[in-house]
């Protein structure tokens, strides 16, 4: 079948996620940077109180995706940030989904932040923090963003269980057609649920109010991972179906984390 002809909406369409559903497939498929973005970020929100007016910061937003997303959803102000994807792009993506007013794109680094103190209302990372979030010293430094009482949330690839004696499975490191495998180096950035609660638990910052994995992360991330790679897209990696299948969720999923900034 022709690309013309792939039904991207019926290849992302998942009854889960109702708000992410209204969108087109095909520029969901064209815009990724990883797993299903506007999935993660659908179920992020779903228990996290945003209003219309907050001023929120969406750190690693790729290719501002999720800043559209949160927008048009919510009726809140994103700044759109992100290192890998230039602001232009961004910029350009923000107008043609029509909310100008509301997501301004940034181009900077997770440790060299130009915001003030306490300006956000909250802060959150889909499918980014784990890329820079995992440093002992870091969360302090991000959550001094967020006003007092605002929230702090995260959604990040993770292994649902430790591996045996320490080492990936054979799956996770079978060779492709062109040598490479799915588990290189930068994956044991990849931690388990029981990991990022103790990390963000040595913070006095903040209070976790919401520590959880995704049901059915794994039959999830392998539904994206099956979708037709469109010709023009963002994602240069090829799907990992085969992973996916092979992993069945034992290892692969995802965790949420939300917490509060206490008091002053």
């Amino acid at each position: 079948m022709s690309e013309e002809h792939y039904d991207y909406n019926a290849a992302y369409h998942n009854d889960r996620f109702p708000l992410s559903n209204r969108y087109d497939g095909k520029w969901v498929a064209e815009n990724q940077m990883g797993p299903n973005a506007l999935w993660l970020a659908e179920w992020l929100c779903e228990d996290m109180a945003l209003e219309a007016g907050m001023r929120i910061l969406d750190m690693g937003c790729g290719t501002a995706m999720t800043s559209i997303f949160l927008a048009k959803e919510f009726g809140v102000t994103v700044f759109a940030n992100d290192l890998w994807i230039s602001a232009t792009d961004n910029w350009r993506r923000i107008r043609e989904a029509g909310v100008e007013g509301r997501v301004f794109p940034i181009h900077a680094e997770a440790h060299a932040l130009p915001y003030a103190d306490a300006f956000f209302d909250a802060i959150v990372s889909l499918d980014s923090y784990q890329y820079y979030g995992t440093d002992d010293l870091y969360l302090n430094t991000l959550v001094k963003l967020v006003r007092p009482g605002g929230r702090i949330a995260i959604v990040v690839p993770a292994l649902m269980r430790e591996f045996p004696d320490g080492k990936p499975p054979d799956h996770l490191m079978h060779k492709r057609e062109d040598g490479s495998t799915f588990w290189v180096d930068e994956c044991w950035c990849i931690r388990t649920l029981d990991w990022w609660k103790t990390h963000w638990s040595h913070s006095s910052m903040i209070e976790v109010e919401v520590a959880d994995t995704l049901e059915d992360g794994g039959a999830l991330w392998l539904q994206h991972e099956r979708v037709r790679p469109p010709g023009k897209r963002v994602n240069p990696f090829p799907p990992d179906v085969e992973v996916r299948e092979a992993d069945g969720g034992r290892y692969l999923g995802f965790v949420r984390i939300i917490a509060r900034r206490n008091p002053a």
